[in-house]
C-alpha cells in the first residue's frame, strides 16, 4: 500500500486559519487606507455641528 501524504503546501486547519487572519489584516488595511478612522471623526465632528443651530438660523427668527 501507498500512503498518499500531503504535499507541503497542503491545506490544514491551521493554515487556513492563518490565511483567514491575514485576509482580515488585509482587510482592515484597506479599509484604514480609505479613510478609517479619520473620516468617521470627521462625520462625528460634523454631525454634533449640525446638532447647533447656525447665526443665521438665530437671526433668521
Amino acid at each position: 500500500m501507498r500512503d498518499d501524504k500531503p504535499g507541503p503546501f497542503g491545506l490544514n486547519r491551521t493554515r487556513i486559519f492563518l490565511l483567514a487572519m491575514g485576509a482580515f489584516v488585509l482587510l482592515i488595511t484597506v479599509s484604514m487606507m480609505m479613510g478609517g478612522l479619520g473620516s468617521y471623526n470627521a462625520l462625528k465632528e460634523a454631525s454634533n455641528a449640525a446638532r447647533e443651530p447656525t447665526a443665521e438660523q438665530l437671526s433668521g427668527n
